[in-house]
């Protein structure tokens, strides 16, 4: 957790902070637990939503979300909508492609939905879209390579 909280290991547990009642965050990512928090949580359909409150550590000197942290968030929706297909497991990123299309800024809710496109024996190749409300902010797909904990 970002704020360096008293859970330890490795995996989703249930987020403790009143916004994000029934959302989880995976912890023991060093640098996700500092450039979120980022939250995810299964929808009624099955699919994955994942979501974080835009702050000012986010934002670029021009007062919008950062790029990087955009690309970063992307990368934690990937591994979040595809974990039922990496089997629970360890993964690697192969490419993350991302089109911004609009600004998220200070106190946004800022949320990422996608989909599986293709889960092959070892690579997974996902999309997804970043929204703020109904606002496209990024679209955005990658490739996620399968890989054994250890």
């Amino acid at each position: 957790m970002a704020d360096g909280g008293d859970r330890v290991g490795h995996g989703p547990a249930p987020a403790k902070e009143p916004e994000w009642a029934g959302w989880q965050s995976w912890i023991g990512d060093g640098f996700e637990d500092r450039t979120g928090p980022f939250y995810f949580r299964e929808e009624p359909d099955g699919s994955i939503r994942c979501a974080f409150r835009a702050g000012p550590l986010h934002m670029n000197g021009g007062g919008n979300m950062h790029g990087g942290c955009m690309l970063t968030f992307a990368d934690y929706a990937l591994f979040m909508i595809g974990n039922n297909a990496m089997e629970n497991g360890n993964g690697v990123t192969v490419s993350l492609n991302g089109e911004f299309v609009g600004p998220a800024v200070i106190g946004d809710l800022v949320e990422a939905t996608g989909e599986v496109v293709r889960a092959g024996g070892s690579l997974i190749f996902m999309r997804g879209m970043i929204r703020v409300g109904e606002r496209a902010v990024m679209s955005f797909s990658g490739v996620v390579k399968k890989t054994k904990r250890g």
